[in-house]
């Protein structure tokens, strides 16, 4: 007898919650949510909010981005228009410029202009100010000048309320004892906590299953996201 088709899973991400009472919050990023928290009563013109992959810098971007009427943009996304379109609101987030700024000059100029108009913006940042690789003297001195807040790896309590966040953002009711489970052994990241959770969600639906213990430790068995050191997988629920 032929074995049962497996389900088509279709690839659709689901839609994250990006208000400021979604945010999760604990010592980890308190200072970056304070910085955005303060705004518009900043003690200076611009800021960075420094944080690894996934730790939650796009979400408070979001908000500050909301709250500002901040016009958006990227540090590779840097250009001439980019001048006329903070005259618009005297407010702009420029994320990610560890990965690349298009045009120093520009940026540069940006920060000049929302200085004299006592406008604000928004940096962030996967590394520091002080270990960007900027060719332009003066950007350079700028930004390791701004006030900086970090987002430090997420300790063991957000990385619980992350994970169960991640499993309702998919519709996902899972107990307690599996997110501690999940906890214990991924990298304290929210970049594995997100690619667990992705992958726990996929086979879950691809079998038709609920997410139990043995599910997610098959998984994490299967994936590169185990924290060095963790319990060995235990396959019974």
């Amino acid at each position: 007898m032929s074995a049962a088709p497996r389900q088509l899973v279709l690839d659709l991400a689901p839609r994250p919650a990006l208000d400021m009472e979604d945010f999760l919050v604990s010592a980890a990023n308190r200072e970056a949510l304070e910085l955005v928290d303060r705004w518009p009563d900043w003690p200076h013109w611009a800021a960075i909010v420094v944080g690894p992959e996934g730790a939650g810098k796009t979400h408070l971007a979001h908000v500050w981005q909301m709250r500002s009427r901040a016009v958006a943009t990227t540090g590779a996304a840097l250009g001439e228009a980019t001048l006329a379109a903070f005259g618009a609101t005297d407010t702009m987030l420029v994320e990610d410029i560890d990965r690349g700024i298009a045009d120093e000059r520009i940026f540069f100029h940006l920060l000049n202009l929302a200085r004299e108009r006592k406008g604000s913006v928004l940096v962030t940042s996967r590394v520091a100010p002080g270990d960007l690789a900027i060719a332009l003297p003066d950007l350079r001195s700028r930004l390791k000048a701004l006030p900086v807040a970090t987002i430090a790896p997420p300790d063991d309590l957000l990385l619980k309320s992350v994970l169960v966040k991640l499993f309702a953002d998919r519709q996902l009711e899972v107990e307690p004892h599996v997110v501690s489970y999940v906890a214990l052994r991924i990298e304290r990241s929210l970049a594995a906590a997100n690619a667990v959770v992705t992958e726990i969600d996929r086979r879950a639906l691809e079998r038709h299953r609920n997410v139990t213990r043995a599910l997610a430790a098959e998984v994490l068995q299967d994936t590169a996201v185990n924290r060095a050191g963790a319990p060995g997988e235990d396959f019974e629920d």
